[in-house]
Order: C-alpha cells, then structure tokens, then sequence
C-alpha cells in the first residue's frame, strides 16, 4: 500500500498548511471533478471536439474532461504545474487499460508549464482549454494570464481558447457557502480568499493575453452530493478554504462550511447547490 503523503505547503495567503494531498486529490477526481461535467460536453459540442482535434488542456488536474475529449477522439496533450497528485491520477484515469479505447491521435501528460509540453514533432494545437473557473479567488486571473502567454504561442492562427469563470453570486447557490472562506480569512482577504466573479472578468484575461473573444455561453452546474460529509470533502478539495484554514483552523472551518451547507440540504440528506459558469471562446491571432 502506497504510504499517505502528508505535506506541508504554502496556502495562497502565505501561512504554511498541513495537507494530505494525496487524499484532497482523490477527493477532487471522485467528488468535485465531474460537477462541470455539463460545461465540458457543452463547450466540446459548440466547437465540434472530434478525430481532428489536437487539444492542450492547461491545468488538467486529474483529467476528466481530458478523458471526455479522447472519447471522442480527440488527440490530448495535459498540463499540470500546481498538482502533481492530481496528475498522477490523470495517468491512471487515461491509461488505455482504463478505459478500453485510445484517443486516436494519442494522449500526454505533463507535469509542467504548457512550455514544457513544447514538442517539435507535434502539430500545433487547434483547441486549447483551461477549464479551471476564475472569478473566485482573488488574484485568480493573473495565474491563468501566464498560462496563456506560455500556451497560445503553441496554438495555430485563430485557433479557439476556451476560458472559465463563475457565473454571478445570485445565480450560483456555492456563493452562499464560499463567503465562509472570506468572512474565516477576514485578515488576508486581499491575498486569496474568495471573491464575487465579475461581468467581465473572462474578457478582461483574454484581451490581457492578446486573444480576441468570439462568443460566450452559460451551462448550469448544479452541485450535487450525497450527503453533508462528501459535500464537505469535494469543496476543501478545491483549495478555496485554504486562507480561511490558515487564518483559523481545519475544524473551525469544518464547523462553519458544514453549517452553511445545511440550508441546502434535502429532506433525503443529499445537497444540491444550482451553479452558473460562464465560458469565453476567444482566438488566437
């Protein structure tokens, strides 16, 4: 048996954190992962994600939409620089024998910056996602900057990047829940804790890396669990508690999310939270 990696790492506010991160991973891949299930399908329907796709996913975490895309045949290169234990699951996740098929144009992880996955032999990318949704965290915006910069010169000409962000505070119900995070990190708000999303946050990040939008949409993402416990997990999973741990303490932060959580909670002891995403399609130049 493979021995529990416990860590200490620095949390978007500074203060050092003890985490699990093999099992915050595993949480993420089985809980949290596949609540944007329906943005995946919706943004691979709108931009016909198929055989002749070559797609680079920049932040691909343990590789769920990854793994949609290669069904549908599309050729896959993952980036991941933040969570090596997500990536290690994503390789399990998109090994063949996982899954019984293979993409047809073949599918690569690397565990690195979308310059890492720099490869002379390879075509350049028709497709590229960063499915991970800002407009939550302070300072959100100008991680996913980066990736771009590194990214696009990797693309073809107008070649479609594909942005996320949360849907407005009064269309999402995990708002409700998230503002625990900023009222527990009060203190270090500015570095990290969470935010409202803003109107026009996604088109700001694009004209910012050069990129020109060409269409948007909404896809509803309801946050669905089986009961308060995995609720619980599948949110902390996400990082967003981390300042909120820093500041306070992993039972003090239990205690609140667990309480905000109960408004949604349904009378057979599941929880179920409406969402609103927003996506942007923009283009390479």
């Amino acid at each position: 048996m493979t021995p529990t990696l416990v860590r200490e790492h620095l949390s978007p506010a500074g203060p050092t954190l003890r985490v699990d991160l093999g099992a915050r991973a595993r949480d993420w891949s089985e809980i949290q992962e596949r609540m944007l299930v329906p943005l995946y399908e919706a943004v691979y329907e709108r931009l016909e994600v198929g055989a002749g796709t070559r797609l680079l996913g920049l932040g691909c975490g343990s590789g769920l939409a990854l793994l949609m895309a290669a069904s549908r045949g599309a050729a896959l290169t993952g980036v991941e620089a933040l969570a090596p234990e997500r990536l290690a699951l994503a390789r399990q996740r998109l090994a063949p024998e996982a899954w019984g098929t293979r993409a047809r144009g073949g599918i690569r992880l690397v565990d690195g910056s979308p310059a890492d996955a720099a490869d002379a032999e390879t075509p350049a990318y028709n497709l590229v996602t960063a499915f991970e949704p800002i407009g939550c965290l302070a300072g959100d915006s100008e991680g996913l900057g980066e990736l771009l910069s590194a990214a696009t010169p990797l693309a073809e000409r107008g070649a479609p990047v594909v942005l996320v962000g949360w849907g407005p505070p009064e269309r999402c119900a995990t708002a409700s829940v998230l503002r625990v995070a900023t009222r527990l990190a009060d203190p270090l708000r500015p570095a990290g804790s969470w935010r409202p999303a803003l109107r026009d946050d996604l088109e700001e990040v694009a004209q910012r890396a050069g990129l020109r939008p060409d269409g948007s949409g909404r896809v509803a993402c309801p946050f669905g669990y089986a009961g308060v416990d995995s609720a619980l997990k599948g949110l902390l999973s996400t990082g967003l508690f981390d300042a909120a741990i820093s500041a306070t303490d992993q039972a003090q932060v239990d205690k609140e999310v667990t309480e905000a959580l109960h408004p949604h909670r349904r009378a057979d002891g599941t929880v179920w939270m409406p969402n609103v995403f927003r996506y942007l399609i923009a283009r390479v130049p």
